[in-house]
């Protein structure tokens, strides 16, 4: 039995190396139904969700995977990615930040990718902040935005009915998904700068550079300083990270106190663009 789920997730390996994410998932369902036990069938048919961009199932995999082994890097991983496709940036940035610890912990190489997605988690979370700021400043802009995403809500509802009764195959389902999604985007961002002229003082949106930002607590670096490999920290969360492990956050090289230098450049570049963004500091 136990044998038969293996050979069952061997094969959905193989199609997902193949690409062919459908197939994927319903190898390793097969293999869940052989064995409901093992955590690794349930993100690797998270992670086949995920390309096929059935983010709502990925969830329910990742909980799960996460409820038969705590402490699942993957199982948290996944999940974030699924959390901030579906909008919801706030639980993503807790299920990243979760996969990092566990990272760092088990000293697993996904370090460097896992923060990219906690930045990506963190920006989204800006993100929405702004565009409640933005959209509370004008109720025309509200009102717009609102009759874009409703549109195209209905318009992924429709795909998926497609795909769900065979009118339209797996991939053509997934890129019209995604060509509905970056139409919305772009209508949106092209919606905020017509609005933005007209009121440059509250409705341009706010960003921070990534360059200022700390690879370790994700916020704006106050005393930076650089590694031998060439990464920037803030020299505080570098300590403190030191202590759990002599190694490179990112690249996970061998790395003490003694290999560190003050990266002036990048700390006048923080100050002035803090002095310039009072409101950067709740970044």
């Amino acid at each position: 039995m136990a044998t038969s789920a293996l050979v069952l997730k061997e094969q959905g390996n193989q199609a997902f190396k193949a690409g062919d994410f459908k197939s994927a998932e319903e190898l390793y369902s097969r293999a869940i139904q052989k064995d409901s036990s093992s955590p690794a069938l349930f993100t690797n048919r998270a992670f086949s969700r995920i390309k096929l961009q059935s983010f709502d199932a990925c969830i329910d995999d990742c909980i799960k995977a996460i409820e038969l082994q705590p402490q699942n890097m993957k199982g948290y991983y996944y999940l974030a990615q699924a959390q901030v496709a579906l909008h919801h940036p706030n639980e993503a940035l807790s299920s990243a930040l979760t996969a990092y610890d566990i990272c760092i912990r088990t000293h697993d190489s996904s370090a460097s990718s896992i923060s990219t997605l906690i930045l990506q988690a963190k920006k989204e979370k800006w993100k929405a902040k702004e565009r409640d700021r933005i959209r509370r400043r004008s109720d025309l802009l509200l009102e717009l935005e609102d009759g874009l995403m409703k549109t195209a809500e209905v318009q992924l509802k429709e795909v998926e009915h497609k795909v769900k009764h065979r009118e339209l195959d797996v991939s053509g389902g997934i890129e019209e998904k995604l060509e509905i999604r970056t139409s919305l985007q772009r209508k949106v961002e092209e919606l905020r700068s017509i609005f933005a002229i007209s009121d440059p003082a509250n409705l341009t949106r706010r960003e921070v550079p990534d360059y200022l930002i700390d690879n370790i607590s994700f916020a704006i670096m106050h005393d930076p300083v650089v590694t031998k490999t060439g990464n920037s920290y803030d020299k505080s969360t570098l300590l403190e990270h030191l202590k759990r492990s002599n190694t490179d956050p990112l690249t996970r090289e061998p790395l003490t106190r003694d290999d560190l230098r003050p990266n002036l450049a990048l700390k006048q570049a923080c100050e002035e663009f803090l002095d310039q963004n009072g409101w950067a500091v709740d970044w």
